[in-house]
Formats: structure tokens, C-alpha cells, sequence
């Protein structure tokens, strides 16, 4: 090389070296875009013909199968709405997916800060407690639950809907988690202001945890949205039945009706799909960051 060439000029080989890193991690760049669209087509085609199938109208599709030549109609939303009763499922499903995520967000706050904060004899062993729930299918749960709503008289009413789910355990480990990543200063400063712990709690911790709190709030405002397990067993009265609940007897009424069941299944979902998508943010946020300790 000529001494007065710079080892970056082109013709070098320093400069050679440098364009093959760039052309292989572009490479490498458009192989992950490629293989990325290629697992949101598969992820996305069930969807698509879920959708194209109830934009159809009845009797024009065979089965499942996808007919670029149908005529789209919003027909079978209509007649899905109505059939199904979803207003009123709509209103129960809201009505106890609130409550119940406002509950396990209350209790999960209380318990998480205590279990990451306080100092307390058998602290451990109350946590391995809480993380033995999360392998307890609540299936295996629901006679003895069964028996005490019984007991209270709250089978047929929204408190069996509610209260078997007013507390969980993943809810208090991911708040637990996420307030260790919180500095302990803070709550120093706050506590010679004057300020009690539950002060602190409310007005240092929870406010810092938005994206675990959103995190929670979305699990556990799907999972009750999608659950059939619980109206299913606890309610026999139609004013008590939710979204799911609807969807599974508008599923026995219309068997072959495949246009106007893709329908609902669409309205059912279309709700906790919009607040994924407002939420996905911080929903990132919080699962990246849970469990990261400063």
C-alpha cells in the first residue's frame, strides 16, 4: 500500500474488509425483515380469511375456503349482533373484565409492595406460595370454589364471575418484580416528607409502574374477556351472559353457518384487539423491564 494512502481509501484492504461487514449485515438485515413478514403472513392468513369470510354473503362460500369472487356484505354482522344477543353480553363482559382488573391490580399492588419493600418473617415463604398458584390450573380449583359461592349465595350473580379472580398470583409477582427496579431513594426522600407507606405506595410506586400496570391491566382484561370456563359452570341466567358465553350458543345455533359465526367471531374479538393495540407500548415496556433490578 502507498504510505501516503489512507487505510480507509478505496483499494486498501482495511477498506475492503469494512464494505464485506456492511454488505453482510445488510445481509443479514433484509434475512430478518424477510423471515419477520414471512411469520406475520402466517400469523396474519387465519385472520384474513376470518375476516373475508364474514364480509361474505350467506351461502356464497363453501366451508372455510377463501372465494376471491364473493360479494361482500355486512349482512352477517347485523344478523350476528342480533342473534347473539352481543349487546347485552358486551355490557356483562365490560362490566366484570373491569371489575375483575381493577380488583387484581388493587390487591396485587398492596401484596407486590409488601413482598418487595417490607421486611417481614416468612417473606420467602409466602412469595414461594404465591408463584405455586401459578402452576394450579383453576380448573383443578373449581368445585371447593364452586361449593363456597354456594355457600354465599352468589351462584347466578356477577360476584361468581368476579370475586373467584379478584386476586392473582402472576399479578402480585410482576408488580413485586417491578417495584424492585424502582431506587430505594425515592422512597427515603418521600418517607422524611412525612409521607406513610401506603402514601408512598400509591403516589412514588404506582405512578413509576405505568408499564407494569398496563402490562397487568391488558392480561388481565383479555383473559377475562375471553373466559368461558367461569360463566359456563357459575350462571345459568341469560341476562348474565357474556361475550364468549354468546359466541359459544350462537356456535350450537348456527352450525353450518360459517359466514355469520365468522361474523361474531370478529365482533367478539375486535375489542381486546384494539386495546392491545393502544396499549402495546407500554406492554412492551413492562415485560422488557420486569425483573431488571438496578
Amino acid at each position: 500500500m502507498n504510505p501516503d494512502q489512507s487505510p480507509y481509501s478505496p483499494g486498501s484492504s482495511r477498506y475492503e474488509d469494512n464494505l464485506s461487514v456492511g454488505l453482510n449485515a445488510r445481509m443479514w438485515r433484509w434475512l430478518n425483515l424477510a423471515i419477520l413478514l414471512m411469520g406475520a403472513g402466517i400469523v396474519l392468513w387465519p385472520l384474513g380469511i376470518i375476516l373475508l369470510n364474514s364480509l361474505a354473503s350467506p351461502g356464497s362460500i363453501p366451508g372455510l375456503a377463501v372465494n376471491a369472487e364473493v360479494s361482500l356484505s355486512f349482512a352477517n354482522y347485523q344478523a350476528a349482533w342480533s342473534q347473539g344477543q352481543f349487546l347485552l353480553a358486551f355490557l356483562n363482559s365490560t362490566l366484570v373484565a373491569l371489575t375483575v382488573t381493577a380488583l387484581q391490580i388493587f390487591t396485587s399492588a398492596l401484596a407486590g409492595y409488601a413482598l418487595a419493600r417490607l421486611k417481614f418473617r416468612g417473606r420467602q415463604g409466602i412469595l414461594l406460595m404465591v408463584l405455586a398458584t401459578l402452576v394450579i390450573p383453576f380448573q383443578l380449583l373449581v368445585i371447593p370454589i364452586f361449593l363456597l359461592l354456594k355457600w354465599g349465595h352468589l351462584i347466578n350473580t356477577y360476584g361468581a364471575l368476579i370475586l373467584p379472580t379478584a386476586a392473582n398470583g402472576f399479578g402480585i409477582f410482576l408488580l413485586r418484580q417491578y417495584f424492585q427496579t424502582i431506587p430505594v431513594e425515592l422512597e427515603e426522600a418521600a418517607a422524611l416528607d412525612g409521607a406513610t407507606r401506603l402514601q408512598i405506595l400509591w403516589q412514588v410506586m404506582l405512578p413509576l409502574s405505568r408499564p407494569a400496570l398496563v402490562t397487568l391491566f391488558l392480561f388481565t382484561f383479555i383473559g377475562e374477556w375471553n373466559d368461558l370456563f367461569k360463566p359456563l359452570v357459575f350462571t345459568t341466567r341469560p341476562e348474565l351472559q357474556t361475550v364468549q358465553l354468546a359466541l359459544a350458543t350462537l356456535q350450537e345455533q348456527f352450525t353450518n353457518d360459517w359466514s355469520l359465526l365468522m361474523a361474531a367471531v370478529v365482533i367478539a374479538t375486535l375489542p381486546v384487539v384494539v386495546l392491545f393495540l393502544l396499549g402495546q407500548r407500554q406492554f412492551i415496556q413492562g415485560i422488557a423491564t420486569t425483573g431488571m433490578k438496578n
